[in-house]
């Protein structure tokens, strides 16, 4: 374990002070210029996510918070952070997967931001126990703090608006009300869940009602109904509420759920300027969401309706409606010829796509796969990631481009007993110290300078130069410089898959897992 006052290279040349984790005694949020921490509200990204929903686009490993859409050099994740910063917000509380770590903190450096934690669960276990985690953190910083749950992968049009309706949330919740903002609907939609409002709120002047009613996704009769009667409207999955409000709500309805989040942050561990979640605490722990846990069952509940161009992104038919269209109602991304088409949505990140004579289609052209739909089935795509997983295919969990905490690798070419990969190094970065039984390694720097390390030997390579790494000889590549570094690396073997790895020292404390 490093130690926690270094400065710690997280992986995409992300950067963050390595700070002393204490559940139990809350390290003192950084406001600045700030409102006072008892005023200002405190948002808690949600960062979860399985990448099912905009395959082949979004996977496992990548999924679409931190996709960049149209060119936008922000991913959602990344415009969510930017959303929320200013005087009437704390820094953020960011939870995530384990696994996605070095995403988030690419994306924290990108757009500049300073958050407060960022907690990771090495298990998913629903929102119920995340807002509980970041609840009980919170509290015990400063047990008047009020939170913004707020999903990271949502789409705002007006986030002057969206910050506005936190802020009149905020003001409900210190009364202790455990505020949604509810969105509404402009169509019979049946991707969202909807909730029913009930009476108005005293003293709101008609703007907030408290929520009667919470109904899963309905079929498409159903959501008909709900939009002729009047009174419903979708599920934002944004909430605001004080944090020793949620904690009494989760002891009172779900005294499981506390007591796991209780004992996985006091067990937590810091790593590299992460708190990272007792495993053992969230996998005995209920997967249930905050709607199901609290929600549903609670008489503080209350209804704050949101207009300000929200969509939860979360099919690509969706992608469809938010994007711009051509004058016959297609949208396009990417290279792509389109002749007699009409109401189409074409994605292409690797070459053209050329379509003849078709409508209401959804075409998503990546290097490893192609998806053609009907776009009116678009929500269904998940069944086909299930297919994927069941045939122990790849493809619904990574890119042909592999992500790394040190950059990237790309397969180029393969055969029997020769594979080929492009190797990129982001400036200041550098690979484990590794070796492999089965296969050798030749390296040529086509870009950058190389600082390569075999055995007791050290030497520099500039482009244009190679070198030999023998089978079973310890080695490892490092980027010294300021520009990425481009490798093209030959492995020549017997055995060439990536579990021949002998790791002696990972900078990123890396799970084997991880590098799988």
């Amino acid at each position: 374990m490093r130690s926690k006052s270094d400065l710690v290279s997280l992986d995409h040349g992300f950067k963050v002070e390595a700070r002393n984790w204490a559940p139990l005694h809350c390290r003192p949020a950084e406001t600045g210029n700030l409102l006072d921490s008892a005023e200002a509200i405190t948002p808690v990204i949600l960062g979860g996510g399985s990448g099912t929903r905009l395959w082949p686009l979004s996977r496992e490993l990548q999924p679409k918070q931190f996709v960049q859409f149209n060119n936008d050099w922000r991913s959602f994740f990344g415009a969510t952070l930017q959303r929320l910063a200013g005087t009437s917000f704390a820094p953020p509380i960011i939870m995530c997967n384990n696994k996605h770590r070095f995403l988030v903190g690419e994306e924290v450096e990108r757009v500049g931001a300073t958050p407060r934690a960022i907690i990771l669960e090495p298990v998913s276990r629903n929102t119920a126990m995340a807002i509980a985690v970041a609840a009980a953190y919170l509290h015990d910083c400063d047990p008047k703090s009020i939170m913004a749950v707020v999903p990271s992968d949502h789409r705002i049009d007006d986030d002057r608006r969206f910050r506005n309706r936190l802020t009149a949330a905020g003001k409900l919740a210190a009364q202790d009300k455990l505020v949604l903002l509810g969105v509404k609907p402009t169509e019979p939609h049946t991707g969202y869940g909807y909730i029913r409002r009930g009476a108005v709120l005293d003293d709101t002047n008609g703007d907030a009602f408290l929520a009667s009613a919470f109904l899963e996704k309905p079929n498409r009769k159903t959501a008909e109904e709900f939009i002729a009667a009047g009174g419903y409207f979708w599920n934002s999955g944004v909430f605001v509420m004080r944090a020793k409000t949620v904690l009494r709500e989760l002891e009172a309805f779900a005294p499981t759920v506390l007591e796991a989040a209780h004992v996985a942050l006091a067990k937590a561990e810091e790593d590299g300027g992460f708190l990272r979640l007792n495993r053992c605490a969230l996998e005995a722990a209920p997967n249930i969401s905050i709607d199901h846990a609290v929600m549903e069952k609670t008489s503080n509940a209350v209804l704050l309706s949101l207009d300000c161009g929200w969509s939860d992104v979360g099919s690509w038919s969706s992608v469809w409606d938010i994007s711009h269209r051509d004058e016959r109602d297609n949208s396009v991304s990417g290279d792509a010829l389109l002749e007699d088409t009409s109401r189409c949505c074409v994605y292409s990140n690797r070459g053209l796509v050329a379509t003849l004579g078709i409508r209401d289609l959804v075409i998503v052209n990546t290097p490893d796969a192609l998806l053609v739909a009907d776009r009116n089935r678009a929500q269904d795509v998940s069944q086909i990631v299930r297919r994927l997983k069941q045939s122990n295919r790849r493809e619904h969990a990574q890119h042909l481009r592999n992500l790394r905490p040190w950059g990237y690798f790309e397969p180029l070419s393969a055969g029997t007993r020769f594979q080929v990969k492009l190797l990129n190094v982001k400036p200041g970065a550098k690979l484990s110290l590794q070796m492999h039984h089965h296969r050798s390694e030749h390296w040529t720097v086509v870009h950058g300078t190389a600082k390569i390390v075999i055995g007791n030997t050290e030497r520099l390579l500039c482009e244009n130069e190679s070198i030999y790494v023998p089978a079973t000889h310890w080695h490892r590549l490092e980027n010294p410089g300021k520009v990425p570094l481009e490798v093209i690396e030959v492995q020549i073997g017997s055995y060439l898959a990536e579990d021949d790895i002998v790791r002696s020292d990972d900078i990123y404390s890396r799970s084997p897992e991880e590098t799988s």
